[in-house]
């Protein structure tokens, strides 16, 4: 059984996301007539499993799972007891990965003073921590302060863990992004150029991080007005990462992503289009057909069908795509309403003005 959860573990860990949640969906019955609902191992597995449906798209699954596990994992370990902590931890990122920023914002806020009084404030989990509450002020809309947050926070990382350990690192990486969120594109493409030089010296080229990083200076590169270089950076950023991770690898997928909008931005729609058209069948296989990421490349599809020239096909796409993203995301949601937005202008495109207006 161990054997079985570790496999699951060491399958998502190299990119195959769904059957590692797959796998442990399988073991956990049996762990639990084996071993007993309240055994660790039980919990530690069901821990797994609700970290693998999230990275498998279902964020709201996942938030429900920690959720459900919460309260057993505090009735059998104790409230302060570090598995408990770290279940609490991964509850706020999942619940802010399901749409409600301003939930995980306030849940890791009050997470931070229980990991100062348990664990100090020097903590690396602690610090952790105040990242997460960085990050989901950012996503809940305040980036000046989750810029300025992890400004704050990038010195006691350096000092707690050295100027070039990974946690310290991701703070720089924050730093950047807020910084471009916050509307300064062209000094987060800097200080993303400084980190990737930086990740090369100390992890080399060929890193995920180093690679990550330079995903993000090709979009910020694009942000700040340059979108054929950022064509040109993600079209060498895919080669890097079938090389080093496979082609059906997730990060691979989200390069081929960043590749065909960029292509759309530098202006060839119909490029963007096809590049769109061949990824959704890898993105469908690995990712899932309810995946965020999945939802997204059709509707970029959608969009890019219709500044090609073929409003009737972007109409049909969007129409396709709008009770899907109304089923997964319900139909107040942002995104829900950019699709029903975009449907209404390439109905109207498509010839149809009466009821393209009707929307």
């Amino acid at each position: 059984m161990i054997a079985r959860a570790n496999l699951a573990f060491y399958t998502g860990k190299v990119g195959s996301v769904a059957a590692a949640r797959d796998e442990l969906a399988r073991v956990l019955p049996v762990i639990e007539r084996v071993l007993g609902t309240d055994h660790p191992d039980t919990l530690a597995t069901r821990h797994e499993l609700a970290r693998w449906t999230g990275e498998a798209g279902e964020a709201a699954a996942a938030r429900d799972q920690y959720a459900q596990l919460l309260p057993v994992s505090e009735r059998i370990m104790g409230a302060e007891h570090p598995d408990t902590l770290t279940t609490r931890h991964r509850l706020g990122d999942w619940t802010g990965q399901a749409g409600d920023s301003s939930a995980a914002r306030d849940h890791y806020a009050a997470l931070l003073p229980i990991r100062e009084r348990v664990l100090g404030p020097h903590h690396p989990d602690t610090l952790s921590t105040r990242h997460q509450i960085a990050r989901w002020t950012g996503e809940a809309g305040d980036f000046a302060t989750a810029r300025d947050q992890c400004a704050a926070l990038l010195p006691l990382r350096k000092a707690v863990l050295g100027e070039h350990h990974p946690d310290t690192l991701a703070t720089r990486a924050s730093i950047a992004y807020w910084t471009g969120r916050a509307g300064d594109a062209a000094a987060a493409r800097d200080q993303y150029a400084a980190l990737v030089a930086l990740r090369e010296r100390v992890v080399g080229q060929h890193h995920p991080d180093t690679l990550t990083t330079q995903a993000n200076l090709a979009r910020w590169t694009g942000e700040a007005g340059n979108a054929a270089a950022a064509r040109d950076q993600y079209a060498s950023l895919v080669v890097l990462r079938e090389r080093v991770l496979g082609r059906d690898h997730p990060d691979t997928l989200t390069a081929q992503t960043g590749l065909a909008r960029w292509m759309g931005k530098a202006g060839d729609a119909a490029a963007a289009r096809d590049h769109y058209t061949a990824l959704l069948p890898a993105l469908q296989r690995v990712r899932g057909p309810d995946h965020p990421e999945t939802l997204a490349a059709r509707g970029n599809l959608a969009y890019s069908a219709g500044k090609a020239g073929d409003a009737v096909t972007a109409r049909d796409q969007y129409a396709a795509l709008l009770p899907a993203i109304t089923r997964i995301q319900g139909a107040d949601h942002p995104d829900t309403l950019t699709i029903r937005h975009n449907l209404a202008r390439w109905t109207g495109e498509a010839g149809d003005v009466i009821l393209g207006d009707s929307w």
